[in-house]
């Protein structure tokens, strides 16, 4: 027997791309072989955006791909061309999937709506070419500016099935049967334990108002701390409007009907509050097995006067129809479905003044931090000017000064990105 693995819950590494580098470039004609500086700026990094699909199911594909890169920007041109933008990346994922921040846990958005797309990570902006810096003494600048290089950053996508109705109950008493008889989904139904490995979504109707049904898979005692599947599952019924509880009111397996009900509505309350505080209304299933008539009459003396509860025979559809009809009265009276807000979050991005010094193994003074990302950016080591305006930055922004007080020497190494040099003061 095959069975599909489900899968709701992954992480992946994502991507925006970088900003490609600006050109440095001069004009030349036939015996004029410098005219002027015609460098194009850098195309921009493709963005990394998450987008809505109904035809979705689960997060199987990213069990076989879980690093996401975009697009980087094409460098610029001669002849004052731009860069080529990178391609923006769009990830596919099903309706009701939060996507976190792994590292913080915070939740950067709720992908709610079929086609809803949501830009997580910006592309890196392009450098800007040679002929952007012409200036009214500076004719001929012979440097450009590098893109700006992104991050990669590790998201956990997590799937939240969207039902207006989420059946529960214990395993094999019935919820995908029920499922079927009420929608046209077509669940895997056998008569054993844990059929349903995944949460089925199907369609219910009464007259011209339609509702989106779950069949969660069976929760056992001790679900609520992970036993079982119902740990896994149980985040998929935290969306749901109303809840239905389908109970097994033959106790056919040896199981007090009662019992069992009571059990559930621990594991519901111990999970969230909130579930626990969701309308409910209770399915009594298998109503034509021996033993049912009486169980059911115990049930209704127990819990009558606090849920409503509407005896069904599901496999040949008995009683259904008052349970739909029960279903589509109560969902009248509640508000809809909301999406969940996201967490005050974005990605920080370095200042540009920012810098750090510290002392590695070898004895050199390595910076780091927005300010050297900066330089490495808008510096061409082999060209006076740049390294003029390298210098100065460095004086005017303290770097200098922080060096020395840290006890840098003259001649001692420093270490600025990817360039070392010796410390003059």
């Amino acid at each position: 027997m095959e069975t599909k693995i489900f899968t709701d819950k992954v992480k992946i590494t994502v991507k925006a791309g970088d900003g490609g580098d600006g050109m440095n470039s001069f004009k030349a004609y036939k015996g004029k072989p410098a005219c002027g500086p015609d460098g194009g700026d850098g195309g921009r990094g493709g963005d990394v955006a998450f987008v809505g699909d109904k035809d979705m199911n689960d997060l199987l594909p990213f069990r076989f791909r879980s690093k996401y890169f975009a697009e980087n920007g094409e460098r610029g041109g001669t002849n004052l061309c731009s860069g080529k933008s990178g391609k923006a990346l769009e990830i596919k994922v099903p309706l009701g999937t939060l996507v976190r921040d792994a590292e913080s846990g915070k939740i950067i958005c709720d992908v709610y709506e079929d086609g809803e797309r949501v830009v997580v990570l910006e592309g890196g902006r392009g450098g800007k070419g040679n002929v952007r810096f012409t200036t009214a003494t500076r004719h001929a600048p012979n440097f450009s500016q590098k893109g700006v290089k992104t991050e990669a950053h590790a998201l956990v996508l997590e799937m939240k099935v969207i039902a207006d109705i989420g059946l529960v109950g214990f395993p094999n008493v019935g919820k995908s049967t029920l499922l079927s008889k009420i929608s046209a989904a077509r669940p895997k139904i056998a008569n054993y334990h844990f059929t349903t490995l995944s949460p089925n979504l199907g369609i219910a109707s009464y007259y011209d108002k339609s509702f989106a049904v779950a069949d969660i898979p069976g929760l056992i005692e001790g679900a609520a701390e992970g036993a079982g599947l119902g740990h896994d599952f149980l985040r998929h019924i935290e969306r749901t409007r109303a809840i239905v509880h389908v109970v097994d009111i033959s106790g056919a397996e040896g199981r007090d009907p009662l019992e069992d009900f009571e059990k559930i509505n621990l594991e519901l309350k111990e999970y969230s509050d909130k579930l626990y505080s969701l309308p409910m209304l209770v399915a009594c299933n298998k109503c034509d097995v021996y033993g049912a008539e009486e169980n059911l009459k115990r049930f209704k003396k127990k819990f009558g006067r606090k849920y409503r509860i509407y005896p069904i025979t599901a496999v040949s559809g008995g009683g259904t129809a008052e349970l739909v009809k029960a279903m589509a009265e109560l969902l009248d009276t509640l508000p809809p479905a909301e999406r969940i807000p996201a967490d005050e979050f974005v990605y920080e991005k370095e200042n540009d003044t920012d810098f750090d010094i510290f002392r590695d193994e070898d004895g050199a003074f390595v910076v780091t931090g927005g300010l050297v990302d900066m330089l490495c950016r808008n510096v061409v080591l082999n060209r006076p000017e740049s390294m003029a305006y390298f210098q100065r930055t460095l004086k005017t922004r303290g770097v200098i000064k922080a060096l020395v007080s840290m006890g840098c020497k003259e001649g001692d190494t420093v270490v600025f990105g990817d360039t070392e040099f010796d410390f003059v003061p």
